[in-house]
């Protein structure tokens, strides 16, 4: 559920929201032992915070009557802005820390003077951020252990998937982690290929931090290299689809990055580059409006195989997974 240290918080934030709580309930919350609950309250103690607990069967725990933590202080531009990152964060293909951004949240509201606080809540109501139908879910977990990697300048093992499914071994020193395009990107030095590579971290797998050291160049501008770098790649499918449609409907609907959208025939003409059909017809039905696939003959293919597929779980079959093309 959580590491240690974000448990021993979880048990000094019960204690300041409850008058008293009893171990088990801590146990049960913090899916510990009460033994283990008792090594958190003593960590507590050893840190100067007065708590106080009743041995026995429905043993509690309480901090010291009018003991309060200081508050945190914060301008109205500084609480404005972490409310808004937070709210941010489930954009980023980060939607593993949803919980912990809405905690975090949480707090940050009993931390404020009344007056800031209905100020805030307020901005955050009236406030609302759209996902790019681009982004890609990343683990978070992978995410922390990347940034460890390039806090500490260690080196990274990992699996890659390419995107025809191929795998291979790849030790690298990362210089950064870059969100670009609905993407998590670690940027850095492939020891396998000799040169500077990106690799997309939905496509590591069992990534591991090493106790090889590396140095890191100076000044270097990892979005820059990944934008120059993204652009050399050899196109997969260059896709034009017509869709029924003005562009300013589809404003924040459909990502611009790589997207060329131009008004046609009173709707809109998409030119991009895809390597994903599948997840790009799912995404063109999405949109709601009709549309006309004018290339490539693999988009109208991927379009014709999905008909089948619903048109099988319509008649209520079950479908387990799309046949290889060309299977009977």
């Amino acid at each position: 559920m959580y590491d240690p240290s974000m448990r021993v918080l979880t048990v000094l934030e019960l204690l300041q929201t409850r008058e008293t709580v009893t171990g088990a309930e801590l146990a049960r919350r913090l899916e510990v032992s009460p033994r283990t609950v008792q090594r958190y309250v003593a960590r507590l103690q050893d840190l100067g915070i007065p708590v106080e607990g009743r041995r026995g069967v429905g043993g509690t725990y309480r901090l010291k009557p009018g003991f309060r933590l200081p508050p945190l202080m914060f301008t109205g531009e500084e609480a404005l802005s972490l409310a808004l990152g937070l709210q941010a964060l489930r954009h980023l293909g980060l939607q593993a820390l949803t919980p912990a951004a809405q905690a975090a949240s949480a707090k940050l509201g009993r931390t404020l003077p009344h007056a800031l606080r209905e100020s805030v809540q307020a901005l955050e109501g009236a406030v609302q951020l759209d996902a790019s139908p681009w982004v890609v879910t990343t683990d978070a977990a992978l995410l922390s252990r990347v940034l460890e990697a390039v806090r500490a300048t260690r080196t990274v093992r990992f699996e890659y998937v390419s995107h025809r499914g191929e795998v291979t071994g790849r030790d690298v020193d990362v210089y950064r982690a870059v969100h670009l395009g609905g993407r998590w990107y670690a940027v850095g030095w492939c020891h396998l290929r000799g040169e500077r590579r990106c690799f997309r971290l939905d496509r590591m797998r069992g990534l591991s931090v090493l106790e090889l050291g590396f140095t890191p160049p100076d000044a270097f501008d990892a979005l820059a290299y990944l934008r120059d770098t993204l652009t050399e790649l050899p196109p997969t499918h260059g896709v034009s689809v017509w869709l029924a449609a003005p562009p300013e409907a589809l404003a924040g609907r459909v990502s611009l990055w790589r997207t060329d959208l131009t008004p046609e025939d009173g709707g809109t003409r998409l030119r991009c580059q895809r390597e994903d059909l599948e997840g790009f017809a799912a995404f063109l039905l999405g949109l709601g409006c009709a549309f006309r696939v004018d290339g490539p003959p693999e988009l109208r293919e991927v379009f014709g195989r999905l008909a089948g597929r619903c048109a099988a779980v319509g008649a209520g079959d079950t479908l387990a997974h799309d046949p290889e093309p060309g299977a009977p």
